[in-house]
């Protein structure tokens, strides 16, 4: 969990940092391209592209986020009973993971549309409806935060606690609804990946609280002391409600705790395969895929309520908002450097590395049979994606991630032609295994599975 919660924060601290810097560079070698006259038919590369719409994205749903009234939201939620908050609330919840289902399924489409090859200047026209559409979901899907955000508001503000209690104990309605149904470990893993995308967007809603509410008190230290107990309960209460979930599905489903070191080694597969120079993907883009966690809505919602409820005048608070800039760009190089190094070191103990560099047999060049392309259709399908995020200089075979099968668990093996017809034979296990690797579970990606 912590792992994937830092994962996450490398993907949201991305879009402050590191995003408008490779914005601008794109711009600048766009505006300077008459200079250097044009060798190749691309004017941008696709990765370029690819940072100027999420760029442009940010900044329209910004000025878009201006036309909410953050006031008339907070006391129209105020005036509502406590149990219509309490449905508001299972409703919102239930919507963001809606939301976050498809959204990145329209941004990978937007993607793949801007950067895929055309033989028509005309086709181009298509980009504008894709576009269309991801600025009408990031800005939607921030508004949706922000009824969140304003009714957790709602509850810390309350007099007697008592929406702040029911929507804590909501938690343990949870552990009803998952710790008695019957979960595969495949299954497990994307719960826990639901779980470390839940409690990330957890702490960024208690952030935008807790500045909401030093910001009507004129940013006095002494109300931050009042707000921390309801803060660490609500935390606290999340915390304890994963631990018991989790640990009564193991229980129940006969699954030992030695899995989640195999989930861990998952996610630092995905992280150590993006930061090679061949590389098919962003990374933030990958987080997005495997956890359903998408930074852009976020990162609006964080900068139109920063923006605020901060106000900057004078000299000497623009060189703070330079200074805090560096900061964060310093947190995100040392967050990036310990998470590369920690996942190098999971790669290795989980003997995953060899999977980076050694191509599959099928991948050699000549005439495959049927049986060879029906293995190689994965790495079809995500050489389809490879336009999207970044263009490599030496074209080279996809390899298709997968992990190594140890001698207890043989639920990481993947199925080919005639083999899945074929059943568990040992009488000991009480039911099957899922046969599909870690690494090509993906819920939330649709250029993956793009149809020829």
């Amino acid at each position: 969990m912590v792992f994937g919660i830092f994962l996450c924060l490398d993907a949201f601290l991305y879009v402050f940092t590191l995003l408008p810097l490779r914005v601008f560079l794109a711009l600048f070698r766009l505006f300077t391209l008459p200079c250097y006259g044009l060798r190749d038919r691309r004017l941008l590369q696709p990765a370029q592209v690819c940072d100027i719409l999420k760029g442009v994205i940010l900044v329209m749903c910004y000025f878009m986020m201006h036309y909410v009234d953050y006031s008339m939201m907070y006391h129209l939620i105020r005036g509502q009973s406590v149990i219509k908050l309490y449905i508001i609330y299972n409703m919102l919840e239930v919507a963001d993971r809606l939301f976050s289902s498809f959204g990145q399924d329209i941004l990978d489409a937007l993607y793949w549309t801007a950067t895929e090859p055309k033989e028509r200047k005309r086709a181009h026209i298509g980009v504008i409806p894709h576009f269309l559409m991801a600025v009408l979901y990031v800005f939607l899907h921030a508004i949706l935060i922000m009824v969140q955000a304003t009714t957790l508001n709602v509850a810390f503000n309350s007099h007697n606690k008592s929406l702040l209690t029911i929507m804590m104990s909501n938690n343990f309605v949870e552990i009803k609804g998952s710790v008695f149904k019957k979960f595969e470990k495949n299954n497990l893993f994307q719960m826990s990946n639901s779980d470390i995308k839940e409690r990330f967007t957890n702490y960024v809603l208690l952030l935008i609280v807790c500045l909401r509410n030093m910001e009507q008190f004129s940013w006095n230290p002494d109300h931050l002391w009042v707000l921390f107990p309801d803060v660490c309960m609500v935390i606290a209460s999340e915390i304890a409600v994963d631990i018991v979930k989790h640990a009564f599905i193991t229980k129940f489903n006969d699954i030992t705790a030695d899995v989640y070191s195999e989930y861990r080694a998952s996610l630092a597969f995905d992280l150590v395969s993006s930061r090679q120079k061949n590389a098919y993907t962003d990374y933030s883009d990958s987080v997005a895929r495997r956890m359903g966690f998408i930074p852009l809505p976020l990162a609006v919602l964080l900068i139109r309520v920063v923006t605020s409820s901060i106000k900057v005048q004078g000299i000497l608070s623009y060189a703070c908002v330079i200074l805090f800039y560096f900061g964060l760009i310093s947190l995100k190089v040392l967050n990036s450097v310990v998470l590369l190094g920690k996942s190098c070191q999971y790669v290795r103990g989980a003997k995953m590395e060899e999977k980076l560099f050694d191509p599959p047999p099928s991948s050699a060049p000549g005439k495959p049979s049927g049986k060879s392309q029906s293995k190689r259709k994965p790495s079809q399908e995500e050489n389809l994606s490879a336009s999207v995020t970044s263009q490599p200089v030496h074209q080279k075979e996809n390899i298709i991630p997968l992990l190594v099968t140890s001698n207890s668990d043989q639920f990481l093996t993947t199925p080919d032609g005639d083999e899945k017809d074929i059943t568990q034979e040992n009488s000991e296990l009480k039911h099957r295994s899922s046969k599909k690797d870690l690494l090509e579970i993906d819920r939330f990606t649709i250029c993956g599975n793009r149809i020829d």
